[in-house]
C-alpha cells in the first residue's frame, strides 16, 4: 500500500530494529534510554513543525491586522463626512427649516399644486432618511470591525505567547537530545538513527498517521448507518433513549466503510478508548476519550490523550492538532433531530450513550 522508495523502507527496517533489538545498547543504562531520546528527538521535529504553523498564524494576524486597520481608517473618515449631513438633516427639522415646506403645502391653490408640493417633501424626507440611515449603517460597521480588531489583535498576543512556549519547550528538549547523544556510547550512531527517525516521519509516518485519522473522520460523518446496521442498539423508556454501542459491532462497521481498518481496532475500556493497528513496519495506537458537548451544538467529541508511532509517544502538539482537523465523534441528531446526548460511558467492549428528548 505504501508506495515509497527503498531507502526509507530500508531506514525503517534499521530504525524498527534499533527499537526493538535488546542487545543494541547506544546508551546507559539501557535501550530503555534510547528510546526517551528517540522519542524527544520526535518531539523537537514536530514541535518545530507546530513552531513553523505558529509564525505562519501570527503572519497572516499581523497582515489581516494591517489591512483591518487602513480599512477602519478609511471608514472613519467617510463617517465623519455622513456624520455631518446626518447632524445638519437632523438639525433643519429643529430648526424650523421644515416648517416652510410645511407652510409651502398650505398655502397652495389648488389640488394639483397641493399634490406637487406633497411629491416634493416626501423625496426630501426620504433624502434625508437615506442620509441618516447611512450614516448609521456605516456606524455600526465600523464599531463591528472594531470589535473584528480587537479580536484579532488578542489572538495575535496570544499566538505570540504561544509561539515563545513552543520555542522554550523546543530549545530544552534538544539540549536534553543533545547531552543524551553526548553520553552514549556511540553518539554517532545514536545521531544516525535520530535522523532517519526524523526523515522517515517526516517522508513517510506523519503522512499515514494522518491518513487513518481521515478515514476514521470520512466514516464517523455516516455514524447513522451504524445505528441502522445494528438496529438493536438503540433502545427507549418513554422520553430517555439509550444507544450501545459493542467494541466488536464498531469494529465490523468501521471495516465495512474502509479496508483500512482491517489491520486496525477499536477497545473500549473504563472510561478509556484505545484503537491500534498495524500495517508492515508501521505501528499506531491511539488513546482517548468521549465528552459530551452542546457547543456548537450536541455532539459526543473525541478527545486524543496519546498517539504512540512505531512505539514512541508523540508530543501533545501532534495529538492536538489531529483533534483539530479530524472530527472522530458523532451527533446524535443526525440519527434523530429530536434528540440530545446527555452523558456517555466507557466499559469493557461496551460504550452507552444516554439520550432525551430535545424538548
Amino acid at each position: 500500500m505504501f508506495h515509497r522508495t527503498l531507502k526509507l523502507w530500508i531506514s525503517a527496517a534499521l530504525l524498527a530494529a534499533s527499537i526493538c533489538t535488546p542487545a543494541l545498547t547506544l546508551a546507559d543504562p539501557d535501550s530503555d534510554e534510547t528510546q526517551k531520546v528517540l522519542e524527544k528527538s520526535l518531539s523537537v521535529v514536530e514541535i518545530d513543525r507546530e513552531i513553523a504553523k505558529i509564525e505562519q498564524q501570527q503572519q497572516q494576524l499581523e497582515q489581516s491586522i494591517e489591512e483591518n486597520t487602513s480599512r477602519l481608517q478609511i471608514q472613519e473618515h467617510d463617517i465623519v463626512t455622513a456624520k455631518q449631513q446626518a447632524g445638519e438633516r437632523i438639525r433643519a427639522y429643529y430648526m424650523g427649516e421644515r416648517e416652510d415646506l410645511l407652510g409651502s403645502l398650505l398655502s397652495v391653490k389648488n389640488f394639483h399644486d397641493f399634490l406637487t408640493v406633497v411629491d416634493y417633501i416626501s423625496l426630501i424626507f426620504e433624502r434625508d432618511q437615506e442620509i441618516i440611515g447611512t450614516y448609521q449603517q456605516a456606524y455600526t460597521k465600523l464599531k463591528q470591525n472594531k470589535q473584528q480588531l480587537d479580536k484579532m489583535s488578542a489572538d495575535l498576543v496570544k499566538t505570540k505567547t504561544d509561539l515563545q512556549s513552543e520555542k522554550a519547550r523546543v530549545v530544552a528538549l534538544q539540549e536534553e537530545v543533545d547531552r543524551s547523544v553526548a553520553s552514549s556510547k556511540d553518539p554517532e550512531k545514536l545521531k544516525q538513527m535520530i535522523d532517519e527517525l526524523g526523515t522517515f516521519w517526516n517522508d513517510v509516518g506523519l503522512a499515514e498517521v494522518r491518513k487513518y485519522f481521515k478515514a476514521l473522520d470520512q466514516a464517523m460523518k455516516d455514524f447513522p448507518d451504524y445505528v441502522e446496521q445494528y438496529n438493536g442498539s438503540l433502545a427507549t423508556n418513554g422520553l430517555n433513549y439509550t444507544l450501545t454501542i459493542k467494541e466488536e459491532n464498531l469494529n465490523a462497521f468501521l471495516r465495512s466503510k474502509n479496508a483500512l481498518f482491517n489491520n486496525f481496532s477499536f477497545h473500549f475500556q473504563s472510561d478509556q478508548v484505545i484503537a491500534e493497528g498495524q500495517e508492515g513496519d508501521l505501528k499506531l495506537r491511539l488513546e482517548g476519550h468521549y465528552t459530551v458537548t452542546d457547543n456548537p451544538k450536541n455532539a459526543i467529541i473525541f478527545h486524543v490523550d496519546k498517539l504512540v508511532f512505531n512505539g514512541l509517544t508523540l508530543p501533545d502538539t501532534t495529538a492536538k492538532e489531529l483533534e483539530q482537523d479530524f472530527d472522530l465523534g458523532f451527533y446524535p441528531q443526525q440519527m434523530m433531530p429530536f434528540i440530545k446526548a446527555t452523558s456517555v460511558e466507557l466499559e469493557p467492549q461496551l460504550m452507552t450513550v444516554k439520550l432525551k428528548l430535545a424538548l
